[in-house]
């Protein structure tokens, strides 16, 4: 049964705004893609210098994921997403006026602290104003947050480095191009800010805190038409069915010290990065630099790739509440193997060349084209739904801790393969692609055998039939 209009109206409002934290966590990530090669030359960084500058920020990330949740359940959402914003806007001023690279490192961290936050708080958010019939196409309203983000960061990135004629060249007040793109996040950052201070904190929180008549108004102004009391009586009941692990809100369990769930949270959000797809966003130029193109082409087929992605997102809403989760997990399985083992191969061909391996003949397309179709498949699957997934799979209780330590890991994931591609590319770049492809065939097996179905359910049948379902 579909939502009323005026229901469907209203959560759309509320999950956009709620999402605008995914925008910064897309643009503030992928901010230094552009700026990568003018940090490393202004510097005078070795590959496993700029890799650690480039990926430090994500330990900040996988630090500011495992506070958020825990902030979130004492504060609420919407203090923590104020906090989010200060953080985005401190690192873009630090960052862009950074006169070392300890400096820009530092600032890079507390840019990270507010990634983490919004990859913990808005999903969260987003699912727990939702209706079970909306919650999946809503939920992947954080993906595609991320993916403009990312675009926007990639298009501003190139708009100013061909202003100012590069990257590494003086624009406005005599700081460099590579500077500015740090700048500019401090708009969206402040942006993030004022949309939070105008929206209603999550009626599941005040419940959980025990205002219930704050969160009867939430659902009669913003679900019109729909039993505000029943909505109430059905989150009380999940609270009261899961009293013991409410006291505590533990996430021990039996399997390794934490409960089965959380494994699959984890699990999903580290195959997530372990095929790789934050190399095409982070070092995406340099990627096309080996295939033959300038640096100004390299950057415009990076906003390109940055727009695919923001298409193919839109297709995974559109799908996700109808076809369902795990079908749309296991094709985008199979695609990205496929094509992460096209890019394999395609570089296994390359030729060593003075700034790396080159690409030359059919192979250079290749590439492309096999880099291209991985974002597609990333993008239209395993990008959206594991943040449909881990906004939904975990019990009322331990929801925002659980969705701490799953975006923490999935930061820490991150951060091993940011860190460590320049290395491993520099080794072999076929056989580093060759391994994303083997996580990518292993995401599909891990889904198959593992991950059940949740299209359709409110969250708390949801938490019932996953816990009935792990071993």
């Amino acid at each position: 049964m579909n939502a009323p209009t005026a229901v469907r109206s209203q959560a759309v409002g509320l999950a956009v705004a709620g999402a605008v934290g995914g925008f910064l966590f897309g643009f503030d990530s992928s901010v230094i893609n552009a700026a990568v090669n003018a940090i490393q030359k202004d510097f005078a960084l070795d590959t496993t210098a700029i890799g650690f500058t480039v990926a430090i920020a994500l330990l900040g990330c996988a630090i500011g994921a495992f506070l958020a949740g825990r902030l979130a359940d004492r504060l609420g959402r919407i203090p923590v997403m104020l906090i989010g914003s200060v953080l985005f806007v401190a690192s873009g001023i630090g960052a862009g006026l950074a006169v070392g690279v300890i400096d820009l490192m530092a600032w890079r961290v507390v840019g990270g602290l507010g990634i983490g936050i919004a990859s913990v708080v808005a999903p969260a958010y987003i699912a727990e104003v939702s209706p079970a019939t909306l919650r999946g196409r809503l939920g992947s309203l954080q993906q595609l947050a991320i993916t403009v983000g990312i675009f926007v960061a990639l298009l501003s990135g190139a708009v100013l480095a061909d202003a100012a004629g590069g990257p590494d060249a003086p624009l406005w007040w005599g700081l460099h191009a590579w500077r500015w793109m740090f700048l500019v996040a401090v708009v969206p950052g402040l942006v993030y800010g004022f949309i939070a201070l105008r929206l209603p904190e999550s009626p599941r929180y005040l419940v959980l805190t025990g205002n219930e008549a704050r969160a009867r108004s939430v659902f009669e102004k913003y679900w019109p038409g729909e039993d505000a009391d029943a909505a109430i009586a059905e989150i009380r009941d999940s609270i009261t069915a899961d009293a013991d692990a409410a006291r505590s809100g533990t996430l021990r369990g039996s399997r390794f010290g934490l409960k089965p769930i959380v494994w699959i949270g984890i699990i999903l959000s580290v195959f997530q990065q372990f095929v790789g797809i934050n190399v095409i966003f982070y070092y995406s130029t340099e990627l096309w630099d080996a295939v033959g193109f300038t640096e100004n082409d390299s950057l415009a087929i990076s906003v390109v790739t940055g727009i695919v992605n923001i298409l193919v997102t839109l297709v995974a809403i559109a799908l996700v509440d109808r076809i369902g989760r795990r079908p749309i997990l296991l094709t985008g399985s199979i695609g990205m193997a496929a094509s992460l083992g096209t890019m394999a191969l395609a570089f296994s061909q390359a030729t060593a060349g003075a700034s790396g391996p080159q690409l030359s003949g059919a192979w250079g397309p290749v590439a492309l084209v096999a880099a291209n179709l991985f974002v597609v498949f990333f993008g239209a699957s395993w990008g959206p739904l594991v943040w449909v997934l881990l906004g939904e799979i975990f019990p009322n209780s331990i929801r925002a801790k659980a969705l701490g330590v799953a975006a923490a890991a999935q930061w820490l994931a991150n951060f091993a393969i940011t860190m460590t591609f320049p290395s491993l590319s520099a080794w072999s770049l076929p056989l580093t692609y060759a391994a994303y492809a083997v996580f990518a065939a292993l995401s599909f097996v891990f889904v198959l055998r593992v991950v059940p179905e949740t299209k359709g359910m409110s969250l708390e049948d949801a938490d019932t039939l996953l816990e009935r379902s792990t071993p």
